[in-house]
């Protein structure tokens, strides 16, 4: 039996199921969406090649299948690839001529590439064909994260960029076809990979020029600093603490024992009214000095670019996606100079809202003692002239 355009449709179900129902999370870049451009990219090109159907048949099945090995294993998915293709064939009586084709396209396109067959070819193509696409860094910035998430390799930016130009140098498209369209964007996107290396080398050696290698001494003062302060906030949120519960302990303990008295002694109405008031004050300014205080929770790619944005502090990220958080931390890592900025930035940031903590607090705790001597003066007024 030969494939035909329902044994293929029956394929593209069967591979989107799999692909959505058994796809690890950690694959970013290898999921269902690129299996279908894969799919869309080799119909494309085995149009512009002159496929008869069958051919083209065949090419449309090798594509459907030849990722579908991601599920059981990362590195040598190939062969588990060829597995599931040629259990779901032989299932539908598949000829044996066909499948052993399929098996060696989808064998086809582990890298580096060596195809034997067109079809071969154009597959190793389609599969390949974002590298000549505008939008390369984007998919690049996929596939990194799904290596890293897999655990397979754990590369920077900067060491996933140098690899990927030498993957660029090895990398040649087979079709005509791709080399007449995607040649010159595929040399465009080497160029700028190229130019983003001797960018981040330049700013190495500036740095180094300057002198701006920090030594570990300089991570230590950042640790104590921010550790000190932390401390010193501590110690500020709690005696803010015993503020609050003391005056509302007092202002609830005074009411009782004092409003059953007024009928009484109508003459300490005054003082206790004072009291209340000033226990108020203290207790409001108390709130207010452990109070937080929230930003927006967003930043613009631009912001990061011109360095604007601390990245340490909660509140300048908390509404953003995580992709845009990690992107962000990662350019911050990628350079120094913006790290240890953002590092002197957060510090000052936590000196602020400290020494306006202290300031409030200090203001409670003022009132708080004018009010017991004010209070105790008033009451004493009072009994002296009662």
């Amino acid at each position: 039996m030969r494939i035909n355009s329902e044994m293929l449709k029956e394929i593209e179900q069967y591979v989107d199921d799999l692909i959505v129902t058994e796809s690890p999370e950690t694959l970013t870049y290898h999921t269902i969406e690129h299996t279908e451009s894969v799919v869309k990219n080799a119909k494309l090109i085995g149009d512009c090649e002159n496929l008869n159907e069958d051919e083209m048949n065949i090419l449309l099945a090798s594509a459907w299948f030849h990722d579908t090995g991601y599920i059981k294993k990362y590195q040598g998915h190939e062969k588990e690839s060829v597995a599931i293709a040629m259990n779901f064939l032989k299932q539908k009586g598949v000829d044996e001529d066909i499948m052993d084709l399929i098996s060696e396209v989808i064998m086809a396109t582990a890298f580096p590439h060596h195809p034997t067959y067109k079809i071969a070819e154009i597959l190793c193509d389609a599969d390949f064909m974002h590298m000549g696409d505008e939008n390369y860094f984007q998919y690049a910035d996929k596939l990194r994260k799904e290596l890293k998430n897999t655990g397979t390799r754990k590369l920077s930016k900067s060491k996933f960029k140098k690899e990927s130009v030498q993957l660029f140098r090895n990398h040649s498209f087979f079709t005509g076809y791709c080399q007449r369209e995607f040649t010159k964007i595929k040399n465009k996107n080497l160029q700028l990979l190229q130019e983003s290396i001797m960018k981040r080398e330049q700013k190495k050696k500036e740095s180094s020029k300057k002198g701006r290698n920090y030594s570990r001494g300089v991570d230590s003062m950042f640790k104590l600093t921010a550790r000190n302060q932390i401390n010193l906030s501590s110690i500020a949120d709690n005696k803010s603490n015993i503020l609050i519960s003391l005056n509302g302990i007092i202002i609830s303990l005074g009411l009782v024992a004092l409003a059953s008295r007024f009928k009484e002694n109508p003459a300490i109405i005054l003082p206790t009214t004072i009291f209340i008031v000033f226990s108020l004050s203290t207790i409001i300014l108390a709130i207010l000095s452990t109070r937080p205080y929230i930003s927006s929770g967003k930043f613009t790619k631009k912001d990061i670019r011109q360095k604007k944005v601390n990245l340490l502090f909660f509140g300048n990220f908390y509404r953003m996606g995580l992709n845009d958080y990690e992107w962000a931390i990662e350019e911050m890592i990628d350079d120094d100079q913006y790290l240890y900025n953002t590092m002197t930035k957060d510090q000052y940031s936590l000196g602020k809202v400290l020494a306006k903590k202290y300031r409030l607090l200090r203001w409670a705790f003022n009132v708080f003692m004018t009010g017991l001597v004010v209070s105790v003066v008033a009451f004493l007024l009072v009994f002296l002239q009662l």
